[in-house]
């Protein structure tokens, strides 16, 4: 029998996966024994060049401020999305591809630094610099980072993933499936209590013993 996938589509600077990163978290816990667990980097908004408005900046800052309310999760307003920033997702993404293919054990220690730096430190997790600053606390060579990072293999697999979540039909995230076989059971689409999580993957986990 297959062993079944819990597939996790994300975007490290999606304000709603990182409300749901406490239950995330409470998943790996609960059900890593039991299915694969994988990632798939959804591209929130990759590629972006225009620096955002200040309408723009207003209307992100206004949905912070309810992912805040409803989960609360950490967030620093003060200095968030400053003047000029240009919120493109592709780089933070990237970087939890290149630190996965150094150590695939690092692959969410990665995504949940890229989350919190952004949210709660207000950080600009679209440099590499910081990128790089956030592998090398955990462990990866900065040199063997920047290398990869740079890299052609690593802008292709960044891209394999976004494709990824648009062939399983992904529009929102954080998205959570579960593959059994050739079949896909849909678990949640949106930021769902833990409890309404764990009941349907128990319920497909049943379905597929």
């Amino acid at each position: 029998m297959n062993t079944p996938i819990l597939w996790y589509f994300a975007d490290p600077m999606c304000s709603w996966c990182w409300g749901f990163s406490p239950t995330f978290k409470a998943v790996l816990d609960l059900y890593h024994d039991r299915m694969k667990i994988a990632l798939v980097l959804g591209g929130l908004r990759p590629g972006e060049t225009v620096p955002m408005t200040t309408a723009g900046r207003d209307d992100i800052l206004h949905h912070w401020q309810q992912v805040q309310t409803l989960t609360g999760q950490p967030f620093r307003f003060e200095n968030a999305l400053p003047d000029g920033f240009v919120y493109d997702t592709e780089p933070a993404s990237r970087a939890v591809v290149v630190v996965s293919s150094i150590d695939p054990g690092l692959v969410f220690p990665m995504f949940q630094s890229i989350q919190s730096t952004f949210y709660a430190q207000a950080r600009d997790v679209t440099q590499t610099v910081v990128l790089a600053d956030l592998a090398a606390k955990l462990g990866v060579d900065t040199a063997v980072f920047l290398h990869a990072f740079d890299s052609d293999t690593a802008r292709t697999r960044t891209q394999t993933h976004f494709h990824h979540a648009r062939q399983a039909g992904v529009r929102g995230f954080p998205t959570l499936i579960v593959q059994q076989g050739a079949q896909l059971h849909p678990i949640c689409n949106g930021c769902l209590p833990l409890k309404n999580v764990c009941t349907a993957i128990d319920a497909c986990l049943e379905i597929g013993a």
